[in-house]
């Protein structure tokens, strides 16, 4: 019987120390700081200028963008040889994917606004009273998704016809707000546009709110 009591003090020990020691604690890992999510929606014939700059301004206030479109792959600026690339095909990503959408001018908006699915994104998008910003043809879509109707907008003098057949009233101002809308009218407004545009992102901006961006086909 001692030799049974001496065999056991030292696990009697080992066993005290354990308990008397307190557990290491898990280093907590915080979550990942989430940015605003800026959709931009192009197609072939964009223009370089509204769609570069309005995105290198967000990029710089720390924001994803990503370029969405009729499909994936690179398209041409109407104005110069600038190309970009099309991340995502806008049938493949949802509105719940991010936080604002801009729509630079060009040619493409006439070409977007004969897209389904571009057309329904903008709807859709817009109805959820999240920043939305179009410059000069870019209000184009939005009058093809029937949305326009009561607001207050601005535009390039060549689509203004267009936007009051669709209810807007048009101003000629360098940047209109109404309510989630922000308009521009031609590339001298686009310093003014991308802050007025970064500014409503930033208020209307949820980081609680979850978005994710579908992998490509295929990744």
């Amino acid at each position: 019987m001692k030799k049974i009591i001496v065999k056991l003090l030292p696990l009697l020990g080992m066993a005290v120390l354990l308990t008397a020691c307190p557990a290491e604690e898990v280093p907590h890992v915080a979550e990942p700081f989430r940015r605003p999510m800026v959709a931009v929606m192009v197609d072939e014939g964009f223009h370089d200028g509204e769609a570069y700059m309005p995105i290198g301004y967000l990029t710089n206030q720390g924001m994803d963008v990503t370029v969405i479109g009729p499909a994936i792959g690179t398209v041409e600026a109407y104005n110069s040889d600038f190309t970009i690339r099309i991340e995502r095909a806008v049938a493949d990503v949802s509105v719940n994917d991010f936080d604002a959408l801009l729509l630079p001018g060009g040619e493409a908006p006439a070409d977007l606004s004969e897209v389904p699915a571009a057309v329904e994104f903008a709807g859709e998008f817009f109805e959820t009273g999240r920043p939305v910003a179009a410059i000069c043809h870019g209000p184009l879509v939005l009058i093809a998704a029937g949305v326009m109707d009561g607001l207050t907008a601005t535009c390039v003098g060549g689509v203004q016809d267009e936007l009051e057949a669709a209810g807007a009233t048009y101003v000629d101002e360098e940047v209109v707000i109404d309510g989630n809308l922000i308009t521009s009218r031609t590339p001298p407004d686009i310093p003014a546009f991308s802050q007025a545009f970064g500014e409503a992102i930033l208020e209307s901006f949820d980081p609680d709110i979850p978005r994710a961006i579908p992998p490509q086909p295929g990744i």
